[in-house]
């Protein structure tokens, strides 16, 4: 079998790998880029049809390239999110394979490096970043029996409302996805119950800046840390309809009916937690704290940017807030369909490989793993709150390539110095009286 060899092999054409490989390119480091798909492939077939950027597209972007058919404030879809990756890739010519998969990353026995093997063949590597993203495996609670009556999905499926079969929806999950997904299926004509769990909402836009700027200059997506007790809590923004900041009370008054978290099916009936008010009224304090953040940085810093005093005034507790129904009848309340909000879980199996935790989860600092050779990109939190964004894992991408670049010069330095023997010391031995 004919072995190919690069210095640096990388796993996945997403943001991750492209940003990767740019940086790559500029310190001559030879790799490769393997994707299994297309370039950007979750961008087109992994999600809804309307959907666009939560960001707008002066932020959401590599340093090296605008959009240039999208106005700098306006929010990009995501057919145009994967042509302007591809069109990066093409920039500086990104050594990328498509329609390969890898199937198994090992470290060679007495010898440097990994031995990968492909749908394409084997290759051999100095070093392995797996840039898959953290969007692997749908999570769907096992709570509905598969034999049952209702069509479940996860929002990675969904595509569009006339997908579903006729009847109301329950969707499951406060963030990003469960929230626009729930809104497009009511504003289609659709029953819609939405299951609101704890959740963060910044305004979309406050005082004529857009959240992604006051998260910018609040130092918030330079965050190092996951705060204690918010590890699972999910943003709630949306760039639909040209951006529009997230109210879970007006999605009520728009005809949404809000549940709080799910908690079990028993006999086709669902059952929530009682906490829909305490998840609501936690994220008017997340919201009203950034708008008290941001009020303060105008002040301290003498900007002229208009009052807000609208933003403040919140709208009553609809009556699904203030009388919480506890449990639903699917059948009796016409629910058809179940979509699954409700994140993802990695998936490296291929990566067999000491780079893991007891719990499974990649064992790394800031992208360099417990495995010397091995590197983790585009994972949420991997050093910072930004990490997973587009812009962010560019910076987290040039990290990891110095990393690789700074290894190689030591290595480089091995190779080119003859090993010289260690002098004998000579030892006198007394012997005992």
């Amino acid at each position: 079998m004919v072995m190919e060899k690069t210095d640096t092999l990388v796993i996945g054409a997403g943001q991750a790998g492209i940003a990767l490989s740019e940086h790559l390119s500029k310190l001559d480091v030879p790799h490769l880029v393997l994707e299994r798909q297309r370039i950007a492939e979750r961008w087109r077939s992994e999600r809804w049809d309307s959907l666009v950027c939560n960001g707008p597209a002066w932020h959401d972007r590599f340093p090296g390239l605008d959009f240039d058919d999208v106005a700098p404030d306006a929010f990009a879809g995501k057919e145009r999110v994967a042509d302007y990756l591809e069109a990066y890739a093409r920039k500086f010519h990104a050594p990328i394979r498509t329609g390969v998969e890898v199937l198994k990353v090992v470290r060679n026995d007495g010898r440097p490096g990994f031995t990968v093997t492909t749908s394409a063949g084997v290759f051999e590597a100095n070093r392995v970043v797996a840039a898959t993203g953290p969007f692997q495996q749908p999570l769907i609670p096992q709570l509905i029996p598969a034999d049952s009556p209702v069509t479940q999905m996860h929002s990675a499926a969904y595509r569009n409302p006339q997908q579903l079969p006729p009847g109301a929806v329950l969707v499951v999950g406060s963030g990003s996805s469960g929230v626009q997904i729930a809104d497009e299926l009511q504003r289609a004509g659709r029953q819609v119950y939405l299951s609101v769990g704890p959740h963060d909402r910044p305004p979309r836009r406050y005082r004529e800046r857009d959240f992604c700027w006051w998260l910018g200059v609040l130092g918030e997506w330079d965050a190092q840390k996951v705060k204690p007790g918010r590890e699972h809590v999910t943003i709630a923004v949306s760039g639909a309809r040209g951006g529009h900041t997230v109210d879970f009370r007006r999605l009520a008054e728009q005809g949404i009916t809000l549940l709080g978290m799910t908690r079990s099916c028993e006999n086709g009936v669902m059952q929530f937690q009682p906490d829909l008010a305490e998840n609501i009224a936690r994220g008017d304090e997340n919201y009203l704290g950034l708008l008290d953040a941001a009020d303060a940085y105008i002040a301290q810093n003498g900007l002229e940017l208009p009052p807000e005093p609208q933003a403040r005034q919140l709208p009553p507790d609809p009556a699904c807030v203030r009388q919480p129904i506890l449990s639903l009848d699917l059948a009796a309340s016409g629910v058809s369909t179940v979509i699954w909000a409700t994140g993802f879980a990695v998936d490296y199996c291929w990566l067999q490989v000491n780079a893991f935790d007891e719990k499974g989860k990649p064992s790394h600092q800031r992208g360099i793993s417990s495995e010397p050779g091995v590197y983790f990109l585009g994972l949420p939190w991997l050093s910072r709150r930004g990490s997973s964004f587009i812009w962010g894992v560019w910076h987290d991408a040039k990290f990891i390539a110095d990393h690789i670049a700074t290894q190689r010069k030591y290595q480089a330095y091995h190779a080119s110095t003859p090993a010289t023997a260690a002098p004998v010391r000579e030892t006198v031995c007394q012997a005992a009286d």
